[in-house]
Protein backbone atom coordinates (compact mmCIF):
# COMPACT_ATOMS: atom_id res chain seq x y z
CA UNK A 1 0.00 0.00 0.00
CA UNK A 2 2.96 2.09 0.59
CA UNK A 3 4.10 1.91 -2.81
CA UNK A 4 0.70 2.74 -4.20
CA UNK A 5 0.59 5.78 -1.88
CA UNK A 6 3.88 7.17 -3.37
CA UNK A 7 2.81 6.58 -6.65
CA UNK A 8 -0.35 8.24 -6.42
CA UNK A 9 1.55 11.18 -5.19
CA UNK A 10 4.05 11.13 -8.06
CA UNK A 11 1.77 10.94 -10.19
CA UNK A 12 -0.38 13.99 -8.98
CA UNK A 13 3.20 15.90 -8.76
CA UNK A 14 3.49 15.43 -12.34
CA UNK A 15 0.10 16.06 -13.27
CA UNK A 16 0.16 19.11 -11.46
CA UNK A 17 3.32 20.00 -13.39
CA UNK A 18 1.55 19.59 -16.28
CA UNK A 19 -1.47 21.81 -15.74
CA UNK A 20 -0.85 24.09 -18.24
CA UNK A 21 -0.78 20.98 -21.17
CA UNK A 22 -3.65 18.60 -19.60
CA UNK A 23 -5.88 21.52 -18.60
CA UNK A 24 -6.96 19.85 -15.50
CA UNK A 25 -6.89 22.76 -12.76
CA UNK A 26 -4.06 21.88 -10.35
CA UNK A 27 -6.31 22.42 -7.26
CA UNK A 28 -8.46 19.08 -8.39
CA UNK A 29 -5.40 17.13 -8.83
CA UNK A 30 -4.11 18.16 -5.17
CA UNK A 31 -7.43 17.98 -3.01
CA UNK A 32 -7.90 14.33 -5.23
CA UNK A 33 -4.36 12.79 -4.05
CA UNK A 34 -4.71 14.57 -0.86
CA UNK A 35 -7.78 12.57 0.08
CA UNK A 36 -7.00 9.44 -1.85
CA UNK A 37 -3.83 9.26 -0.28
CA UNK A 38 -5.25 9.37 3.25
CA UNK A 39 -8.21 6.74 2.68
CA UNK A 40 -5.56 4.15 1.28
CA UNK A 41 -3.13 4.75 4.41
CA UNK A 42 -6.76 4.18 6.35
CA UNK A 43 -6.39 1.19 4.71
CA UNK A 44 -3.19 -0.22 5.56
CA UNK A 45 -4.44 -1.39 9.29
CA UNK A 46 -3.45 1.11 11.21
CA UNK A 47 -5.79 2.29 14.15
CA UNK A 48 -8.09 4.02 12.37
CA UNK A 49 -9.46 5.37 15.55
CA UNK A 50 -6.24 6.80 16.80
CA UNK A 51 -5.45 8.55 13.45
CA UNK A 52 -8.28 10.26 13.03
CA UNK A 53 -8.41 11.53 16.55
CA UNK A 54 -4.98 12.72 16.93
CA UNK A 55 -2.73 12.24 13.99
CA UNK A 56 -4.79 13.62 11.32
CA UNK A 57 -6.18 16.21 13.28
CA UNK A 58 -2.60 17.64 14.20
CA UNK A 59 -1.89 17.73 10.63
CA UNK A 60 -4.91 19.53 9.91
CA UNK A 61 -4.98 21.79 12.95
CA UNK A 62 -1.39 22.96 11.23
CA UNK A 63 -2.23 23.74 7.80
CA UNK A 64 -6.12 24.95 8.66
CA UNK A 65 -4.20 27.39 10.49
CA UNK A 66 -2.34 28.75 7.56
CA UNK A 67 -5.82 28.44 5.35
CA UNK A 68 -7.58 30.67 7.92
CA UNK A 69 -5.25 33.30 7.58
CA UNK A 70 -5.30 33.57 3.67
CA UNK A 71 -9.05 33.68 3.94
CA UNK A 72 -8.50 36.66 6.49
CA UNK A 73 -6.29 38.77 4.63
CA UNK A 74 -8.24 37.90 1.69
CA UNK A 75 -11.24 39.77 3.09
CA UNK A 76 -9.40 42.71 4.60
CA UNK A 77 -8.26 43.11 1.09
CA UNK A 78 -11.71 43.04 0.11
CA UNK A 79 -12.67 45.67 2.92
CA UNK A 80 -10.20 48.04 1.69
CA UNK A 81 -10.54 47.50 -2.43
CA UNK A 82 -14.31 48.03 -1.82
CA UNK A 83 -13.69 51.16 -0.09
CA UNK A 84 -11.18 52.75 -2.57
CA UNK A 85 -8.24 52.32 -0.80
CA UNK A 86 -5.84 51.45 -3.60
CA UNK A 87 -7.34 53.82 -5.99
CA UNK A 88 -4.34 56.18 -4.49
CA UNK A 89 -2.02 53.49 -6.64
CA UNK A 90 -4.10 54.04 -9.30
CA UNK A 91 -3.67 57.78 -9.46
CA UNK A 92 -0.05 57.75 -8.39
CA UNK A 93 0.96 55.29 -11.17
CA UNK A 94 -0.60 57.82 -14.18
CA UNK A 95 2.27 58.80 -15.85
CA UNK A 96 3.20 58.81 -19.18
CA UNK A 97 7.03 58.10 -18.68
CA UNK A 98 7.86 54.08 -18.81
CA UNK A 99 10.14 53.81 -15.77
CA UNK A 100 8.53 56.13 -13.15
CA UNK A 101 5.93 53.91 -14.37
CA UNK A 102 7.22 50.67 -13.94
CA UNK A 103 9.47 50.92 -11.11
CA UNK A 104 6.75 52.77 -9.56
CA UNK A 105 4.19 49.92 -9.99
CA UNK A 106 7.06 47.43 -8.73
CA UNK A 107 7.65 48.92 -5.34
CA UNK A 108 4.25 49.15 -4.90
CA UNK A 109 4.05 45.33 -5.78
CA UNK A 110 7.28 44.60 -3.47
CA UNK A 111 6.10 46.56 -0.16
CA UNK A 112 2.30 44.89 -0.76
CA UNK A 113 3.72 41.72 -1.23
CA UNK A 114 5.59 41.95 2.24
CA UNK A 115 2.66 41.98 3.62
CA UNK A 116 -0.33 40.47 2.13
CA UNK A 117 0.14 37.29 0.26
CA UNK A 118 1.55 37.66 -3.01
CA UNK A 119 -1.13 36.17 -5.13
CA UNK A 120 -3.16 38.13 -3.66
CA UNK A 121 -0.89 41.25 -4.26
CA UNK A 122 -0.43 40.19 -8.06
CA UNK A 123 -3.71 39.57 -8.86
CA UNK A 124 -4.96 43.10 -7.80
CA UNK A 125 -1.68 44.91 -9.03
CA UNK A 126 -2.46 43.46 -12.60
CA UNK A 127 -6.16 44.35 -12.34
CA UNK A 128 -4.64 47.90 -11.69
CA UNK A 129 -2.40 47.13 -14.63
CA UNK A 130 -5.20 46.36 -17.08
CA UNK A 131 -7.14 49.76 -15.96
CA UNK A 132 -3.92 52.28 -16.68
CA UNK A 133 -2.31 50.37 -19.89
CA UNK A 134 -4.01 49.47 -23.35
CA UNK A 135 -0.75 48.16 -25.26
CA UNK A 136 -0.71 44.15 -24.63
CA UNK A 137 2.68 44.22 -25.09
CA UNK A 138 3.68 46.35 -22.72
CA UNK A 139 1.22 44.89 -20.10
CA UNK A 140 3.27 41.43 -20.83
CA UNK A 141 6.40 42.77 -19.56
CA UNK A 142 4.78 45.23 -16.64
CA UNK A 143 3.11 42.00 -15.91
CA UNK A 144 5.57 39.69 -15.62
CA UNK A 145 7.81 42.72 -13.42
CA UNK A 146 5.03 42.47 -11.04
CA UNK A 147 4.84 38.84 -10.49
CA UNK A 148 9.11 38.75 -9.84
CA UNK A 149 8.16 41.99 -7.61
CA UNK A 150 5.61 39.95 -5.69
CA UNK A 151 7.24 36.37 -5.38
CA UNK A 152 10.78 38.35 -4.04
CA UNK A 153 8.78 40.51 -1.81
CA UNK A 154 6.81 38.03 -0.15
CA UNK A 155 10.07 36.38 0.19
CA UNK A 156 11.58 38.14 2.73
CA UNK A 157 8.58 38.12 5.63
CA UNK A 158 7.04 35.76 7.32
CA UNK A 159 3.53 36.87 6.60
CA UNK A 160 4.43 37.67 2.73
CA UNK A 161 4.08 34.19 1.23
CA UNK A 162 2.70 30.71 1.93
CA UNK A 163 6.05 29.12 1.84
CA UNK A 164 7.39 31.40 4.80
CA UNK A 165 4.19 31.20 6.43
CA UNK A 166 4.94 27.65 6.19
CA UNK A 167 8.50 27.96 7.87
CA UNK A 168 7.46 30.25 10.43
CA UNK A 169 4.49 28.31 11.95
CA UNK A 170 6.58 25.26 12.00
CA UNK A 171 8.92 27.39 14.21
CA UNK A 172 11.83 27.42 11.76
CA UNK A 173 12.34 31.12 11.91
CA UNK A 174 11.78 34.03 14.05
CA UNK A 175 10.47 37.08 11.81
CA UNK A 176 13.15 39.82 12.62
CA UNK A 177 15.77 36.98 11.73
CA UNK A 178 14.22 36.09 8.56
CA UNK A 179 13.87 39.65 7.08
CA UNK A 180 17.13 40.80 8.14
CA UNK A 181 18.87 37.86 6.38
CA UNK A 182 16.54 38.23 3.65
CA UNK A 183 15.81 41.45 2.53
CA UNK A 184 19.23 42.28 0.62
CA UNK A 185 18.57 39.03 -1.57
CA UNK A 186 15.04 39.82 -2.12
CA UNK A 187 15.66 43.13 -3.43
CA UNK A 188 18.69 42.65 -6.04
CA UNK A 189 16.79 39.33 -6.74
CA UNK A 190 13.60 41.95 -8.26
CA UNK A 191 16.29 44.67 -9.06
CA UNK A 192 18.10 42.99 -11.41
CA UNK A 193 15.75 41.78 -13.85
CA UNK A 194 13.44 44.83 -13.55
CA UNK A 195 16.51 46.62 -14.34
CA UNK A 196 16.67 44.66 -17.84
CA UNK A 197 12.95 44.59 -18.47
CA UNK A 198 12.99 48.24 -18.39
CA UNK A 199 15.64 48.04 -21.26
CA UNK A 200 13.44 46.83 -23.51
CA UNK A 201 10.57 48.91 -23.01
CA UNK A 202 9.50 52.14 -24.77
CA UNK A 203 10.40 55.60 -23.74
CA UNK A 204 6.57 56.24 -23.39
CA UNK A 205 3.70 54.47 -22.53
CA UNK A 206 0.06 54.05 -24.05
CA UNK A 207 -2.66 54.61 -21.08
CA UNK A 208 -6.17 54.05 -21.25
CA UNK A 209 -8.18 57.11 -20.70
CA UNK A 210 -9.28 57.97 -16.92
CA UNK A 211 -12.89 57.04 -15.96
CA UNK A 212 -14.56 58.00 -13.15
CA UNK A 213 -15.53 55.81 -10.58
CA UNK A 214 -19.08 54.87 -9.05
CA UNK A 215 -18.63 54.19 -5.10
CA UNK A 216 -22.58 53.35 -4.63
CA UNK A 217 -23.87 57.54 -4.32
CA UNK A 218 -23.13 60.15 -6.02
CA UNK A 219 -20.38 61.61 -3.68
CA UNK A 220 -16.75 59.78 -3.71
CA UNK A 221 -15.91 58.45 -0.42
CA UNK A 222 -13.38 61.00 1.32
CA UNK A 223 -9.76 60.68 0.85
CA UNK A 224 -9.02 60.83 4.92
CA UNK A 225 -11.55 57.64 5.03
CA UNK A 226 -9.74 55.39 2.38
CA UNK A 227 -6.51 56.53 4.03
CA UNK A 228 -7.20 55.48 7.13
CA UNK A 229 -8.54 52.25 6.64
CA UNK A 230 -5.36 51.37 4.35
CA UNK A 231 -2.95 52.30 7.00
CA UNK A 232 -4.81 50.47 9.69
CA UNK A 233 -5.06 47.44 7.24
CA UNK A 234 -1.48 47.17 5.84
CA UNK A 235 -0.20 48.41 9.80
CA UNK A 236 -2.32 45.54 11.23
CA UNK A 237 -1.02 43.06 9.58
CA UNK A 238 2.99 44.00 9.90
CA UNK A 239 1.51 43.73 13.77
CA UNK A 240 0.87 40.13 12.89
CA UNK A 241 4.33 38.63 14.01
CA UNK A 242 4.60 40.79 17.50
CA UNK A 243 1.17 39.39 18.08
CA UNK A 244 1.84 35.97 17.60
CA UNK A 245 5.10 36.72 20.04
CA UNK A 246 3.27 38.35 22.73
CA UNK A 247 0.26 36.05 22.69
CA UNK A 248 1.95 32.81 21.34
CA UNK A 249 -1.24 32.13 20.01
CA UNK A 250 -1.81 31.50 15.48
CA UNK A 251 -1.41 33.94 13.33
CA UNK A 252 -4.81 33.79 11.46
CA UNK A 253 -6.61 35.37 14.66
CA UNK A 254 -3.85 38.74 14.89
CA UNK A 255 -5.38 39.31 11.17
CA UNK A 256 -8.84 38.33 12.23
CA UNK A 257 -8.22 40.87 14.62
CA UNK A 258 -7.26 43.47 12.09
CA UNK A 259 -10.34 42.48 9.46
CA UNK A 260 -12.80 42.71 12.82
CA UNK A 261 -11.07 46.87 12.99
CA UNK A 262 -11.49 47.47 9.55
CA UNK A 263 -14.90 45.57 9.32
CA UNK A 264 -16.31 48.18 12.38
CA UNK A 265 -14.76 51.04 10.28
CA UNK A 266 -16.43 49.89 6.98
CA UNK A 267 -19.90 49.92 9.04
CA UNK A 268 -19.39 53.29 10.65
CA UNK A 269 -18.11 54.70 7.30
CA UNK A 270 -20.60 53.73 4.93
CA UNK A 271 -23.41 53.85 7.57
CA UNK A 272 -25.45 55.81 5.17
CA UNK A 273 -25.25 53.58 2.34
CA UNK A 274 -25.60 50.78 4.17
CA UNK A 275 -28.97 52.04 5.86
CA UNK A 276 -30.55 53.35 2.37
CA UNK A 277 -29.39 49.70 0.92
CA UNK A 278 -26.71 51.30 -1.51
CA UNK A 279 -24.07 48.62 -1.91
CA UNK A 280 -20.54 50.05 -1.04
CA UNK A 281 -18.91 47.37 -3.45
CA UNK A 282 -18.92 48.16 -6.90
CA UNK A 283 -21.32 46.98 -9.80
CA UNK A 284 -19.78 45.06 -12.18
CA UNK A 285 -16.80 44.71 -9.47
CA UNK A 286 -13.64 41.95 -10.65
CA UNK A 287 -14.49 39.13 -8.75
CA UNK A 288 -10.99 37.91 -9.65
CA UNK A 289 -9.16 38.59 -6.42
CA UNK A 290 -11.41 36.21 -4.84
CA UNK A 291 -11.63 33.36 -7.32
CA UNK A 292 -7.39 33.19 -7.83
CA UNK A 293 -7.30 33.01 -3.35
CA UNK A 294 -10.07 30.27 -3.24
CA UNK A 295 -8.52 28.26 -6.03
CA UNK A 296 -4.55 29.05 -4.11
CA UNK A 297 -6.50 27.85 -1.02
CA UNK A 298 -8.05 24.78 -2.24
CA UNK A 299 -4.46 23.88 -4.32
CA UNK A 300 -2.79 24.31 -0.37
CA UNK A 301 -5.79 21.95 1.26
CA UNK A 302 -4.69 19.28 -1.08
CA UNK A 303 -1.06 19.52 -1.23
CA UNK A 304 -0.94 19.51 2.58
CA UNK A 305 -3.13 16.30 2.47
CA UNK A 306 -0.89 14.59 0.17
CA UNK A 307 2.57 16.04 1.97
CA UNK A 308 1.11 14.90 5.29
CA UNK A 309 0.17 11.16 4.61
CA UNK A 310 3.80 11.02 3.13
CA UNK A 311 4.88 12.27 5.80
CA UNK A 312 2.95 9.27 7.92
CA UNK A 313 3.94 6.62 5.92
CA UNK A 314 7.34 7.64 6.09
CA UNK A 315 8.34 8.66 2.78
CA UNK A 316 9.64 11.77 4.00
CA UNK A 317 11.83 10.53 6.59
CA UNK A 318 13.57 8.45 3.50
CA UNK A 319 14.00 11.31 1.35
CA UNK A 320 16.08 13.29 4.16
CA UNK A 321 17.66 10.04 4.61
CA UNK A 322 18.95 9.49 1.06
CA UNK A 323 20.05 13.26 0.72
CA UNK A 324 22.06 13.36 3.93
CA UNK A 325 23.76 10.49 2.81
CA UNK A 326 24.17 11.70 -1.23
CA UNK A 327 24.02 14.85 -1.46
CA UNK A 328 25.16 16.09 1.90
CA UNK A 329 24.71 20.20 1.15
CA UNK A 330 22.24 22.17 1.54
CA UNK A 331 23.56 24.63 -1.43
CA UNK A 332 23.30 22.16 -4.04
CA UNK A 333 19.77 21.26 -2.69
CA UNK A 334 18.81 24.54 -2.74
CA UNK A 335 19.82 25.18 -6.29
CA UNK A 336 18.05 21.76 -7.45
CA UNK A 337 14.68 23.24 -5.41
CA UNK A 338 15.16 26.32 -7.81
CA UNK A 339 15.33 25.01 -10.98
CA UNK A 340 12.82 22.34 -9.86
CA UNK A 341 10.58 25.29 -8.94
CA UNK A 342 10.58 26.09 -12.82
CA UNK A 343 8.57 23.86 -13.71
CA UNK A 344 6.82 22.60 -10.37
CA UNK A 345 4.65 24.99 -8.68
CA UNK A 346 6.70 26.18 -5.69
CA UNK A 347 4.14 25.92 -2.94
CA UNK A 348 4.57 22.13 -3.56
CA UNK A 349 7.94 22.29 -2.95
CA UNK A 350 8.37 24.08 -0.29
CA UNK A 351 5.73 22.08 1.65
CA UNK A 352 7.72 18.72 1.11
CA UNK A 353 11.08 20.41 1.82
CA UNK A 354 10.13 21.76 4.91
CA UNK A 355 8.64 18.43 5.92
CA UNK A 356 11.62 16.00 5.21
CA UNK A 357 13.55 17.82 8.22
CA UNK A 358 12.48 18.67 11.84
CA UNK A 359 13.64 22.00 13.65
CA UNK A 360 16.98 21.03 15.17
CA UNK A 361 17.67 22.59 18.85
CA UNK A 362 20.33 24.43 19.19
CA UNK A 363 21.62 22.53 21.52
CA UNK A 364 21.25 19.46 19.65
CA UNK A 365 23.09 20.36 16.69
CA UNK A 366 26.16 18.44 17.29
CA UNK A 367 27.79 18.81 13.33
CA UNK A 368 28.28 22.14 10.98
CA UNK A 369 25.93 20.41 9.22
CA UNK A 370 23.31 19.84 11.67
CA UNK A 371 23.23 23.76 12.27
CA UNK A 372 21.88 24.42 8.58
CA UNK A 373 18.65 23.08 10.45
CA UNK A 374 17.82 24.54 13.73
CA UNK A 375 16.13 27.68 14.07
CA UNK A 376 16.69 30.62 11.78
CA UNK A 377 19.03 27.70 9.83
CA UNK A 378 20.43 28.79 6.41
CA UNK A 379 18.55 25.63 5.39
CA UNK A 380 15.37 27.51 5.50
CA UNK A 381 16.40 30.64 4.00
CA UNK A 382 17.94 28.92 0.90
CA UNK A 383 14.62 26.59 0.30
CA UNK A 384 12.33 29.64 0.55
CA UNK A 385 14.82 31.93 -1.43
CA UNK A 386 15.58 29.83 -3.98
CA UNK A 387 11.89 28.42 -4.69
CA UNK A 388 10.22 31.94 -4.69
CA UNK A 389 12.71 33.48 -6.96
CA UNK A 390 12.84 29.99 -9.38
CA UNK A 391 9.47 29.71 -9.63
CA UNK A 392 9.82 33.19 -11.39
CA UNK A 393 12.01 31.42 -14.16
CA UNK A 394 8.54 29.84 -15.53
CA UNK A 395 5.33 31.31 -14.71
CA UNK A 396 3.89 27.94 -14.28
CA UNK A 397 6.22 27.60 -11.32
CA UNK A 398 4.13 29.82 -9.00
CA UNK A 399 0.45 31.12 -8.64
CA UNK A 400 1.64 34.28 -9.78
CA UNK A 401 2.95 33.32 -12.61
CA UNK A 402 -0.16 31.55 -13.52
CA UNK A 403 -2.39 34.68 -12.83
CA UNK A 404 -0.08 36.39 -15.46
CA UNK A 405 -0.59 33.14 -17.66
CA UNK A 406 -3.99 32.87 -17.52
CA UNK A 407 -4.96 36.52 -17.11
CA UNK A 408 -2.66 38.03 -20.14
CA UNK A 409 -2.96 34.76 -21.99
CA UNK A 410 0.85 34.52 -22.10
CA UNK A 411 2.67 31.91 -23.54
CA UNK A 412 5.15 29.94 -21.93
CA UNK A 413 7.35 30.51 -24.74
CA UNK A 414 7.38 34.15 -24.84
CA UNK A 415 8.22 34.12 -20.92
CA UNK A 416 11.01 32.03 -21.47
CA UNK A 417 12.32 34.30 -24.34
CA UNK A 418 12.20 37.15 -22.82
CA UNK A 419 12.06 37.02 -19.18
CA UNK A 420 13.62 33.37 -17.86
CA UNK A 421 16.84 34.97 -18.48
CA UNK A 422 16.66 37.91 -16.59
CA UNK A 423 15.58 36.09 -13.71
CA UNK A 424 17.81 33.57 -13.68
CA UNK A 425 20.72 36.35 -13.35
CA UNK A 426 18.33 38.19 -10.52
CA UNK A 427 18.34 34.63 -8.83
CA UNK A 428 22.30 34.49 -9.01
CA UNK A 429 22.70 37.50 -7.64
CA UNK A 430 20.57 37.16 -5.29
CA UNK A 431 22.29 34.17 -3.80
CA UNK A 432 25.70 35.72 -3.59
CA UNK A 433 24.30 38.60 -1.86
CA UNK A 434 22.49 36.32 0.63
CA UNK A 435 26.18 34.61 1.10
CA UNK A 436 28.08 37.96 1.36
CA UNK A 437 25.43 39.17 4.41
CA UNK A 438 25.85 35.98 5.91
CA UNK A 439 29.87 35.99 5.81
CA UNK A 440 29.57 39.40 6.88
CA UNK A 441 28.03 38.92 9.19
CA UNK A 442 29.30 36.34 10.94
Amino acid sequence: MTVVIISLMLLAYILIASEHLIHINKATTAMFAGVVGWILYMCMGVDKAYVAENVFMQHTAYFCSIVLYLLSTMAIVEVLNNNGCFDFISSFLRTRNMRRFLWGIVFITFVLSANLDNLTTVVLMLIIMRRLLSNRRQRLYVGASIVIAACCGGSFTVIGDVTTLMIWTKGAVTPTDFAGAMILPALVGTFIPVLLISYEMPNTIDLNRPHITYRGDDSPIPRWQRLAMLVLGIGGLWFVPTFHRLTLLPPFLGTLCVLGVIWVLNELFNRHSIRTEQPVLLPGSDRRLQYEVLQVIMFFIGVALSVSVLVEIGAMASVGRWIDAYIHDIYVFSVFMGILSAVLDNVCLVFSAVSIYDVIPDAMAASPYQQFFTQNGQYWHLVVLSACIGGCLLPIGSTAGYALLKGEDTSIWWYFRHISGKVLLGWIAALVTYFGVDLFLR
